[in-house]
């Protein structure tokens, strides 16, 4: 039977250079291309080099911007990266709704995202982390969650707001219990 072995996202394979062929540059990787090989090919490999475009975007505080999300217990103000960036990235302020029942938000989960960040822009709230136990982050904490990282939300206070960062904007949720 054969063996699957699983390799980290940040591992790279060395591109294969085919014999007789150039390489179009690509930062510091190169991108082996047959002499001759298709325009769609050369159109790919040049593609993949050029950054995304990104527009200028500024929202601005309104109360009434909130609107129902992810969560019950939870409202969020998008701030409009998503639609600036192509996709790459979401942001949005999360006001936390009062009063908190441990018995709906501690439900242990995962986002499938590349990149989340959480910083605490009122109140506080305390969740448990994977592999870091119970902390509380109180106006001011930010924190990293890495990729997939199981986690639930245990309290908050009435006022708590937050910040969340995340790549890429779109990113699915998965419930453990």
């Amino acid at each position: 039977m054969a063996r699957v072995t699983q390799r980290s996202k940040h591992a790279r394979k060395a591109p294969r250079v085919a014999r007789n062929s150039r390489a179009v540059s690509r930062g510091r990787r190169s991108v082996g291309i047959k002499p001759g090989g298709s325009k769609a090919a050369r159109t790919r490999a040049k593609n993949k080099s050029q950054p995304r475009r990104h527009t200028f975007v500024a929202s601005h505080h309104r109360p009434d911007a909130f609107e129902k999300g992810l969560r019950r217990y939870a409202q969020y103000r998008d701030l409009g990266i998503a639609g600036a960036t192509g996709g790459m990235a979401r942001a949005h302020v999360i006001k936390m709704i009062p009063p908190c029942d441990p018995a709906e938000v501690s439900k242990r989960h995962f986002h499938d995202v590349e990149f989340q960040m959480v910083y605490v822009l009122k109140g506080w709230i305390k969740g448990e982390y994977e592999g870091a136990g119970v902390v509380t982050m109180r106006e001011g904490s930010c924190w990293l969650q890495p990729p997939k990282i199981k986690h639930s939300v245990l309290d908050y206070s009435d006022d708590c707001e937050l910040l969340e960062i995340i790549m890429p904007a779109d990113f699915a949720t998965v419930e453990l219990e």
